[in-house]
Parts: structure tokens; C-alpha cells; sequence
């Protein structure tokens, strides 16, 4: 079967400063929805006050395009990668302390995280979702006007928005045909400050194999290669946690968002060593972490919290099963190829990829679809509960001639 296409992203002119940055056809950047409901239109007037004193490089800026933002219209959201489970006990939480500013850095919080990925507490910051993690990284080891980053696409957007966001320079480089490192990813991400794997990689739901994230470790002893682990529960086996203790330049970035279903509590780690960690104190904010957050996290890493996560994490990739194998059926007919999945979400190209758009819309099916050329004949569909299955397995199985 056909592989996705892969390919360099185009440059665009530089910004008001010596560091070009790449305009990169974000693979998080969707035309979907699939309603072309983006922002992409939204003009700021040159002569507003606010075109005036803004940065130049942000008027060029399209800002990330979260599948919020989106919208859409249906009565089945599989376009987030959110988990269809909510767990949440309010009862139990202890919110009696909400008139005082919480700490920095709860004890509890960061003492339950420590218990749960086997990394030691001072090893760990927590931030609001992954994503603060990314902006903190770029804000504390990246010179605006200078210093770039390197990314590997096609994948998760945020990295090159959060860098383009301060003026930072980014190496938009491509993986493989088969989603792996180049073989001189290490000469291609030179100069990078910081270099983003995101294993599993989204969108794609591939992985890379552990040791030959090790390799590129090893290659960039001047680079902090930070590995997105966002999915990682979904595939343990390959998370790189455990090589913290060995190599000074790794930084694992880790949530609560996808495999623990607390997307909307915006709860996520950033695992390094005590040297970065120091460094990054300096910068993230005094209350990162709302009480009510860090006492749902906490919830969520106790026993039987850990214990329920695993288990719908079964849950879910028995029905991304069924919904792989129905796409593999209707790809095999009308063609097409879908990838492997290892996340919470399964990608398949199309020949046909709007014929599948419209079937999807008709049917009250909200997917993710692409504007990145890379993407353009793919949507990705987040696993979610056995109904929305039994409704998108019927879909698909209903097109067979």
C-alpha cells in the first residue's frame, strides 16, 4: 500500500530579525474539521494601533489551529485525540483551600508523578499541558533574532508556532518515507538549540525505535533533544524516561490530556535533568498550576487511578482496532493506506480523499483533515467509545460495492 508523502516544507520570506523562519505547513494547521472553519482570514489592519506595535514577524504569524478553534458540526468529535472517558470523582477533591494562591510546584503533584514514571522528583516540573512545557523550553534556551529549533515532519504543529512566537528560527526537516530520522538528521539539526521528536508521532501515530532515538541523543551533545512522549502510555516500551540519568541533553515531555483523560485539566511534565530544570524555574510562571488541577492530577496517579488509565487504555486500542480494520476494508477497495497506529488515533491516506471528507461531514463524523501537502489526501481518526466505533466501522462498511 502507498505511504503518506513526505517532503521539505517551503521557506518563507525572513522575519524582522537574522533568523530565517521556515513557514511550515503545519500538520496540526486543518482544513477540517473538514468545514474549512480556520482562521487563515482573519486580516489585522496596517494602520491599527495594534499592527503598529505589534512584532513584526507576528503579522505574518498564522496561529495554531487547535480542533477547538476549528469547530465543526457533528455528534461525533474524533478530531482531538480526546478520550471518550471522564473519571473525574469531584467529590472527593479538597477544594477548600481556593481563596490562596497555590504552590509552584505542588509536592503531592510532583511526588505522584515521580511514583507513576519511575523519575526522581527532582527531575520533574509540571506546566499547564505539554505545551507550556514547548514555550518554556524555547523561551529558556532560545534567543529571539538568533537561535533555532529543528523539528521533524510532518508533525505536532506546536513546536515551530511556539518558536515562530518568539522570534525564534526553525529547521523544518522531513522524516522518511517510513517516519523515521533521516540519516543525517544529525548534520541537518546542527546549530539547533533545541531539536523535537514527538514518539509516538502525531499525526501519524508512528514511533521511532528507542535505541535509534538514543543515536540522536549521542549525535547532538550540543543540542537538548527534547522527546515528546504526549502518547506514550499507548506504547511504553518505547519511551526514553529511563535514559534521563545518562545523557544531560534529553528532556521527555509527558500529560495528563490523552491516555488519563484530563485534556481540560491542561496538567503536563517536563522530565530532565536538575541543571535544565533550574533553568526553567527561572522562567515559568508563579502559579502554573491551579489547585483544582494539581488535586484532579493527583486523583489520577493514585493506584487505582493508574490502574483505571491501563485499563481504558485496552479499551481504546480494541476499538482503534476495529476502526484500523474497517479503514484497511475501504482502503483496500476504493484505495488508500492506513499507518500503524500507536497513539490514541489512527491516520489513513485516501485516493479519494474527498469523497471520505463528505461522507464523514454527511454523517455527523467531526475528523481531523490537513493542510500540509505532506497530508493532503489523509484525516485522522482519534479512537473513542465502542458506539462512535460501531458507528464509524458501519460507515465505512456500508461503502463496499
Amino acid at each position: 500500500m502507498s505511504q503518506v508523502p513526505t517532503s521539505q516544507a517551503p521557506t518563507s520570506p525572513a522575519p524582522a530579525s537574522n533568523v530565517p523562519v521556515t513557514k511550515i505547513p503545519s500538520a496540526n494547521c486543518a482544513s477540517n474539521t473538514l468545514d474549512n472553519n480556520t482562521l487563515d482570514n482573519v486580516n489585522i489592519e496596517p494602520t491599527t494601533l495594534a499592527a503598529r506595535l505589534a512584532r513584526p514577524e507576528l503579522l505574518e504569524l498564522t496561529p495554531y489551529q487547535s480542533a477547538r478553534r476549528l469547530g465543526g458540526r457533528g455528534d461525533i468529535w474524533i478530531n482531538a485525540n480526546e478520550s471518550p472517558f471522564n473519571n473525574v470523582a469531584v467529590a472527593e477533591l479538597d477544594l477548600s483551600k481556593l481563596n490562596r494562591y497555590p504552590e509552584c510546584q505542588p509536592p503531592a503533584l510532583i511526588n505522584a508523578y515521580s511514583q507513576y514514571s519511575g523519575v526522581v522528583e527532582s527531575k520533574i516540573v509540571a506546566s499547564r499541558g505539554a505545551d507550556e512545557a514547548i514555550e518554556l523550553l524555547i523561551r529558556a534556551f532560545c534567543i529571539p533574532g538568533i537561535d533555532s529549533i529543528a523539528t521533524f515532519g510532518p508533525t505536532y504543529g506546536m513546536y515551530a508556532i511556539s518558536a515562530q512566537t518568539f522570534n525564534v528560527g526553525v529547521k523544518a526537516l522531513s522524516l522518511t518515507a517510513e517516519y523515521g530520522l533521516p540519516t543525517d538528521f544529525a548534520t541537518a539539526a546542527r546549530g539547533a538549540k533545541l531539536v523535537f521528536i514527538c514518539n509516538p508521532n502525531n499525526p501519524t501515530g508512528t514511533v521511532i525505535d528507542k535505541a535509534r532515538i538514543e543515536q540522536a541523543i549521542q549525535a547532538l551533545p550540543d543540542a537538548i533533544v527534547v522527546v515528546d512522549e504526549a502518547y506514550i502510555e499507548f506504547c511504553p516500551e518505547y519511551s526514553v524516561a529511563d535514559l534521563l540519568e545518562s545523557y544531560p541533553n534529553l528532556v521527555v515531555l509527558r500529560t495528563l490530556s490523552k491516555a488519563f483523560a484530563l485534556a481540560g485539566a491542561r496538567c503536563g511534565f517536563l522530565l530532565a535533568n536538575e541543571e535544565i530544570i533550574e533553568i526553567i524555574m527561572r522562567v515559568i510562571a508563579p502559579y502554573p498550576v491551579p489547585l483544582p488541577v494539581s488535586e484532579v492530577a493527583v486523583q489520577a496517579l493514585s493506584p487505582a487511578g493508574i490502574a483505571r488509565m491501563k485499563t481504558q487504555v485496552k479499551a481504546l486500542n480494541a476499538q482503534g482496532e476495529r476502526l484500523a480494520s474497517a479503514l484497511n476494508l475501504y482502503c483496500e477497495q476504493w484505495g488508500g493506506a492506513v499507518l500503524t497506529p500507536n497513539g490514541n488515533y489512527v491516520l489513513a491516506e485516501f485516493d479519494d480523499v474527498a469523497k471520505v471528507a463528505k461522507l464523514l461531514i454527511d454523517n455527523g463524523i467531526v475528523a481531523r483533515a490537513y493542510k500540509d501537502p505532506r497530508l493532503a489526501k489523509a484525516i485522522r481518526f482519534s479512537f473513542s467509545s465502542q458506539a462512535d466505533t460501531d458507528r464509524l466501522v458501519s460507515l465505512f462498511e456500508s461503502q463496499k460495492l
